[in-house]
């Protein structure tokens, strides 16, 4: 495991596919836009299952890799989201923020995939089975979930880790993830990662 304070290093070749990460989504956020407040209360709710896949991926020493809008603000990086968006809704953001070891990566787009390095990094790391949580669901998650679908990769959208502004667009959302990109969208209190990656490996999925 990654002790705390360390910088994560990706290998300079990619390695063999089979290991697992945790995305984060659009968790550094002002929630300051139009129909913020009814995403506030949403988000809330998923702190607590985010924090604890965090737990048990640092337990099976697979990486944690936060991909985050930049907001349309194209000089700034970490340490200025971070700093503008606990300005706004630091009750949410305080428990869930990057650690030293976790890996950051800023998207200008809806996908995480999209103009960034995440397609480079996860086969350094030997990436091909990945858990998506964050916000929202049926924008951010569902584009990356797509995105990762055409790319081969094995996915858990935990439904109680993701989060709309609206319940029922999150379920609508979730749904289409289980249905046409072959997401596992099992609740955290019913699936844990190892669990997971045990089915995956009986399926025999990379």
């Amino acid at each position: 495991m990654t002790v705390s304070g360390d910088r994560p290093k990706a290998p300079s070749r990619d390695s063999e596919p089979g290991g697992a990460a945790l995305l984060i989504l659009d968790m550094i956020n002002c929630l300051d836009f139009e129909g913020a407040e009814k995403l506030r209360r949403q988000t809330r709710r998923i702190v607590g299952p985010i924090l604890q896949l965090r737990a048990q991926m640092d337990e099976l020493d697979a990486p944690t890799i936060y991909v985050n809008d930049n907001f349309g603000e194209w000089h700034s990086e970490k340490s200025k989201l971070i700093e503008r968006a606990l300005a706004q809704a630091a009750d949410i953001l305080v428990p869930v923020l990057p650690r030293e070891q976790d890996y950051f990566i800023n998207k200008p787009q809806f996908s995480g995939f999209y103009a960034t390095n995440l397609p480079l990094l996860l086969p350094k790391l030997g990436v091909s089975r990945l858990i998506v949580t964050g916000i929202a669901t049926d924008i951010c998650v569902l584009f990356t979930a797509a995105d990762a679908h055409m790319r081969d990769y094995a996915l858990w959208v935990p439904e109680d880790a993701v989060a709309a502004e609206l319940k029922r667009r999150s379920r609508a959302a979730l749904d289409i993830m289980a249905a046409h990109l072959g997401a596992e969208v099992a609740p955290t209190d019913k699936l844990r990662p190892a669990a997971w990656l045990k089915q995956l490996d009986r399926q025999g999925v990379r």
